[in-house]
């Protein structure tokens, strides 16, 4: 587990190869106001297994919280209890309440499927009261690869005047894509890779009800809503984890990319 470039004040917690800081959401929402964040979970704990690329940028992150009432789950059994599960989708509407009156705070939202992104912009924004949300953009596919392009994305960032901005192209790919670009967004303080945020937001996925989540079955209930977009990343990729965990908990679990090799791509 590599540490941290500018570690927090707060205990972190060792989830096989990234450590959880022990804060509460009040605390992030008073301390944090310029860097980057991950939420992180189970999905992104699988792909920290084989992902060098996303491996090596975990020291770089300000805050890590735990977005998994399943990791949560696990802290508290092996005697570590986190202070909150602290969520992207939890998050943001604290975060853009807390700052809705606060001109000097914008954000843009670069994600989601093909007008999720605009909904969502005009969903918070009647929420807010103001022009909170100042971009939007729904590139196509592997953009980041484009040069043509991510130009654009970042051409349209700049020119929103944002200071912050919220990414939703799925775990890994959004963290890349932020340290990616970091350097060319220079009105940008804070860094959101928030995942299905934007459709809570937009509504076009509706958020289950509390008790699904506490009982940590939101996986279950995402599940049965996209089996076919689901089914793979739920069933397949990350039930490893839960073995990778309780290996951790023995104290038998290896850093797999500790030695600086690994055996297959990453996806």
């Amino acid at each position: 587990m590599k540490p941290r470039n500018n570690p927090t004040p707060y205990e972190q917690l060792p989830m096989l190869n990234a450590a959880v800081d022990n804060i509460s959401m009040r605390e992030l929402l008073m301390e944090f106001n310029e860097g980057m964040l991950l939420t992180l979970n189970v999905e992104m704990l699988a792909k920290l297994q084989y992902d060098r690329e996303f491996y090596d940028l975990l020291p770089q992150f300000d805050y890590i919280t735990c977005d998994s009432q399943i990791m949560y789950f696990y802290a508290k059994l092996v005697g570590m209890p986190i202070k909150e599960r602290v969520s992207g989708s939890d998050f943001f509407p604290v975060f853009y309440n807390h700052y809705k009156d606060n001109p000097d705070v914008s954000v843009f939202i670069c994600g989601g499927a093909e007008g999720v992104a605009e909904t969502a912009r005009q969903n918070v924004n009647a929420k807010v009261g103001r022009e909170f949300v100042v971009g939007t953009s729904s590139p196509p596919m592997a953009f980041e690869r484009n040069p043509e392009e991510l130009d654009k994305v970042i051409d349209a960032i700049n020119a929103s005047g944002a200071t912050v901005l919220m990414v939703a192209l799925g775990s890994a790919r959004q963290e890349k894509f932020m340290f990616q670009i970091r350097s060319r967004v220079p009105k940008v303080k804070m860094f959101l890779p928030l995942g299905g945020t934007v459709d809570y937001e937009a509504g076009t996925f509706p958020r289950p009800s509390p008790w699904v989540t506490n009982a940590g079955l939101e996986w279950l209930y995402r599940l049965v809503k996209e089996p076919k977009k689901r089914f793979k990343r739920y069933v397949i990729q990350q039930p490893p984890v839960l073995w990778l965990l309780l290996k951790q908990r023995l104290g038998i679990y290896r850093d797999p990319l500790d030695d600086g090799e690994v055996t297959r791509e990453a996806s």
